[in-house]
């Protein structure tokens, strides 16, 4: 079945709960307040409109009661900066949800590995949940979750509950801190302690694009094969509707074509640099 047609207008959300993950980072459960945009697949995105000030590409990181909506967002600039501010009660925009889905089900009898860093797990988020919805269905589960601190991992609070599920989950970070007791250094650093059956693997990777790299040429080495090792990619995005041309990497247009497409496709690309 197709995917119905994103609206381009913002339909109106209000922000039911606000939760704080790191120092700059808020994840926002919305509710909407009139006609709800269709239903998401994981690894799609919206246009989050902060009233007054602007709108700005944000991944869906999953989705709560009421056909409400999950979104995590990083204060880099004035748009997420408002967003990130939004207490209970907040009305903001949102159209969607456009792009491409990371396919979880296609995954379906074989290891599911997912690998991020950063704020790239909240992209993923959405992936795992639906997978563990549906653990029976999968060999594995493993999640290999980077961050630079203990203090910036996102969803921290989530681990124990996803491990409870039927998820194996490793976290490593670049820098320890007092206490900090797991692994320290990159997360390509994991995937040998993985232990999955390469053959057998869809890899599902999302974070800074050399982080990106790394991974996959880790996983390509070990056998997973390039259709099976997906990617989440970013670009300037604007419009969602494939219309502005912001968003363009090489032959794509990455609201449309992306953001998740295949390692097979997206190797040639990383190596253009976003302007």
């Amino acid at each position: 079945m197709s995917q119905p047609s994103a609206p381009v207008l913002p339909a109106r959300y209000q922000v039911m709960e606000r939760q704080q993950e790191t120092r700059d980072t808020v994840t926002l459960w919305l509710r909407p307040v009139d006609q709800p945009i269709p239903e998401y697949r994981p690894g799609q995105f919206t246009m989050l409109y902060a009233p007054g000030i602007g709108e700005v590409p944000i991944s869906i990181s999953g989705t709560g009661p009421d056909f409400g909506l999950v979104q995590t967002v990083r204060a880099v600039g004035a748009v997420t900066r408002a967003l990130c501010s939004c207490a209970p009660g907040k009305v903001i925009g949102v159209r969607g949800p456009y792009g491409t889905a990371w396919n979880v089900a296609g995954a379906v009898g074989d290891d599911l590995l997912i690998v991020a860093g950063g704020i790239g797990l909240a992209p993923l988020r959405g992936a795992l949940l639906s997978a563990l919805g549906h653990r029976e269905r999968y060999r594995r589960v493993v999640v290999l979750a980077g961050a630079r601190s203990p203090e910036e991992l996102v969803f921290a609070r989530e681990l124990a509950g996803w491990r409870r599920d039927g998820a194996e989950v490793a976290v490593t970070v670049d820098q320890a801190a007092a206490g900090w007791t797991g692994h320290v250094g990159v997360v390509t650093q994991l995937i040998g302690r993985a232990d999955v059956d390469a053959g057998r693997t869809t890899a599902l990777i999302c974070g800074p694009e050399v982080m990106m790299r790394l991974t996959a040429r880790e996983l390509r080495a070990v056998g997973v094969p390039a259709t099976q090792i997906r990617m989440s990619l970013e670009r300037n995005m604007r419009c969602g509707v494939a219309e502005c041309g912001h968003c363009q990497l090489g032959p794509l247009l990455l609201c449309r074509d992306g953001p998740v497409i295949s390692y097979e496709v997206a190797m040639p690309l990383l190596a253009i640099r976003e302007l």
